[in-house]
């Protein structure tokens, strides 16, 4: 404990065991899956969080040849949520130093191996990142930039994307867009905080317009909470609930002109308008990170999200909405690759298509 604390020796043993488990053996063989959950559950107790002494020799562990691969591979995916709390923790850790963008040395390479570890699950394993990408967006700062795109960016093996540069490309015919991509987290739940979920709901049912001011109102954290979070707003809730308007509410009425994926009338699309117009600035642009963050590889989500953003851009008629828009693609843009699929695709639609003349605005001029 503390600074006397000397993580090698503990190290050391875990990953003799580690190496020994991983030696062919048929007796080992046969509770192979029994024996990495008991490893999860060490790498549990003894994560970042509870012991931030112990924090580099256990990302070298729970990142190890002999132990993630392993796990990840077990039959039915069944050790894929349990490497996912794994990597929560981990995330959660590195959350507060990340947000104030304060790094020592230290805790700098610690982000190095982190990266370095997504970057082996994005190559090996994205299909692991495609699922559980929102819990891991949950955590995310809003500096992270390239973790979340790195995390975002993965996409299914058997798929194989579409140049995003390819003149003409008609997105909305592609066969992939119409497949919904499997989202492993419960953000259901998450809307049941506040009764926010019922709010939603009676709004769908009965367009009360004093509703919408109670949803907003309800995203905002208590004052004890918005100082220890520097932020005024509760972005897991705020992720949730454009989840569930954008994918589990009935979609009605004919097609727009010109966003194919959403439809005239639409009370999905009036609590978009609403919180794009009514949020201050920090909420606005933590509303549209939060619809990037569904900018993926082709499927259902990202035609929906991506439509949602051009029409919040085509349709406003303040210039600061246009320009933060701009912004939170730009920012995700302009960082080393790799760049999510469906972030080309939407600001490449942008810039180029006539109709949103992204070119003729005060924003894009010196």
């Amino acid at each position: 404990n503390g600074v006397n604390f000397h993580q090698r020796p503990y190290f050391r043993m875990l990953l003799n065991l580690l190496m020994d488990m991983s030696a062919p053996d048929p007796n080992f063989e046969k509770e192979n899956f029994q024996l990495l959950s008991a490893f999860c559950n060490t790498f549990h107790v003894c994560n970042p969080l509870r012991l931030p002494n112990f924090a580099f020799a256990w990302l070298e562990l729970v990142s190890n040849r002999t132990f993630m691969p392993k796990l990840l591979m077990v039959k039915n995916q069944r050790g894929w949520f349990m490497f996912q709390r794994l990597l929560v923790q981990l995330l959660y850790f590195l959350e507060p130093h990340l947000r104030r963008v304060q790094l020592d040395e230290s805790t700098r390479l610690l982000y190095k191996g982190t990266v370095r570890m997504l970057l082996v699950l994005l190559h090996d394993f994205p299909q692991f990142l495609c699922d559980y990408h929102f819990s891991f967006c949950d955590i995310m700062p809003i500096p992270c930039v390239q973790i979340r795109n790195l995390i975002l960016s993965a996409f299914p093996w058997s798929m194989k994307l579409p140049d995003p540069f390819m003149p003409n490309l008609k997105v909305d015919l592609l066969p992939e867009i119409k497949v919904a991509p499997r989202i492993l987290a419960n953000y259901t739940t998450t809307l049941l905080q506040v009764h926010l979920k019922h709010d939603v709901d009676a709004y769908m049912r009965t367009r009360e317009k004093g509703l919408l001011d109670v949803i907003k109102d309800k995203l905002r954290l208590p004052k004890r909470e918005t100082l220890q979070l520097d932020t005024k707003y509760n972005v897991p809730l705020l992720n949730a609930l454009l989840l569930y308007i954008g994918v589990h509410l009935p979609q009605h009425g004919k097609a727009l002109p010109g966003q194919g994926g959403l439809q005239q009338n639409n009370p999905s699309l009036e609590i978009f308008m609403y919180l794009a117009h009514n949020f201050d600035y920090e909420g606005r642009y933590l509303f549209l990170g939060a619809i990037a963050n569904h900018l993926r590889y082709p499927n259902t989500h990202t035609h929906y999200f991506s439509c949602v953003l051009l029409y919040l851009f085509d349709n406003t008629h303040d210039e600061v909405v246009r320009e933060q828009i701009t912004r939170v693609l730009l920012e995700r843009l302009i960082v080393h690759r790799p760049h999510p699929w469906g972030l080309l695709i939407t600001f490449i639609e942008l810039i180029k298509n006539r109709r949103y003349e992204f070119w003729s605005h005060s924003f894009v001029k010196c």
